[in-house]
């Protein structure tokens, strides 16, 4: 059950290679046979994330990398069959669009505490592609470079686009995120790896420039507006941030001066102010060449103006920045082997 006084608990959890979890029938693959995360088991990882969900507690979590929707696979047959498996209250899930690839994003929630409605904004665009925040499922046009000549964007992995009511009926607009990433993918020797990394950073900040857009028209219509997920992106990560200006964090937080019309994340604001580099971490990779883990801060929660009004709490579940979490073997073992990023959770107080 959730804890006395704390509100409702939302989270945002990136899980490596989850759909690699299940059968085709959605079944969970709970054995001894290799993971598709590196040197972990299917029965290791499985047990590793019900304890890692189990520890969330949270009224509702945004899946990113939840297991494939197709004609053969099923997102929310996977993840109830999961939540069942591990007892969990959050164990009703819903996805929006399919995406192109083999993650979707999901919303796996406590429908005691929650209801929750996939509800997209936007009109649908042609093929050319429309400037004015278009469906999520069809195509941006946008000049990045004011040279001219449009660009034309597609998500992937459209974002999920929610309407919550808690069981005392108060609404919340919930937007799930999984932006381009920016890794040079299959690039051969460093200038084809400099073009590659180049025109992924170009389209991340194009998704994030549609994401401020629909950003824009939720908070001009007054709605209480959570934005989560994995941006793969994060103020100062990269020297692309430099040539195009901000970083794709920034834009969707919003630049202008006015507060009515910013987003809050605190862990973004502690690393756009930092000068000596500090900030805090939501992912930690192995790198084979330098033979050491790098860490980066990727996933966030941002919310509207008047949601963070009510001073909610934002946690970083990390297994060795956060004491209470070191301090907890099982549950700092379960995190390192659950996936390469860790939950985010933000507790909002006198909800009902």
């Amino acid at each position: 059950m959730t804890e006395k006084g704390r509100g409702l608990r939302l989270a945002t959890y990136n899980v490596e290679w989850f759909n690699a979890l299940f059968d085709t029938r959605g079944r969970l693959l709970e054995d001894r046979e290799p993971s598709a995360r590196y040197g972990v088991t299917r029965g290791e990882q499985l047990g590793a994330l019900g304890i890692a969900f189990t520890a969330l507690d949270a009224d509702g979590i945004v899946i990113v990398e939840a297991p494939d929707t197709n004609g053969k696979r099923s997102t929310v047959k996977a993840l109830e069959n999961f939540a069942r498996a591990y007892g969990l209250r959050a164990r009703k899930a819903i996805i929006g669009y399919p995406s192109e690839t083999e993650q979707e994003i999901a919303f796996l929630f406590d429908p005691d505490r929650l209801s929750a409605r996939h509800d997209p904004k936007g009109h649908p665009a042609t093929s050319q592609g429309s400037g004015d925040a278009p469906r999520f499922d069809t195509t941006f046009r946008y000049d990045l470079d004011a040279d001219t000549v449009f660009e034309t964007i597609r998500f992937s992995k459209p974002p999920l686009e929610l309407a919550l009511t808690t069981r005392g009926g108060t609404k919340f607009r919930l937007i799930g995120v999984h932006a381009k990433s920016k890794n040079p993918y299959g690039a051969i020797g460093r200038e084809a790896q400099l073009r590659l990394s180049i025109e992924n950073r170009r389209k991340q900040l194009a998704q994030c420039l549609w994401l401020r857009q629909r950003v824009e028209t939720h908070l001009a219509a007054g709605d209480s507006l959570l934005v989560m997920g994995d941006f793969n992106d994060g103020p100062g990560i990269d020297e692309f941030e430099k040539l195009f200006g901000h970083s794709g964090v920034e834009i969707v937080l919003g630049t202008s001066p006015d507060p009515a019309q910013r987003l809050t994340d605190p862990h973004a604001t502690m690393a756009l102010q930092s000068k000596v580099g500090f900030a805090p971490t939501t992912a930690r990779f192995y790198l084979a060449p330098q033979k050491r883990f790098f860490e980066a801060l990727l996933d966030f929660i941002m919310v509207s103006p008047d949601l963070a009004a009510k001073s909610p709490d934002w946690r970083i579940w990390h297994p060795f920045n956060d004491p209470r979490i070191l301090a907890t073997p099982d549950l700092r073992d379960a995190l390192l082997l659950a996936s390469d990023h860790f939950p985010v959770t933000l507790d909002l107080p006198e909800v009902n």
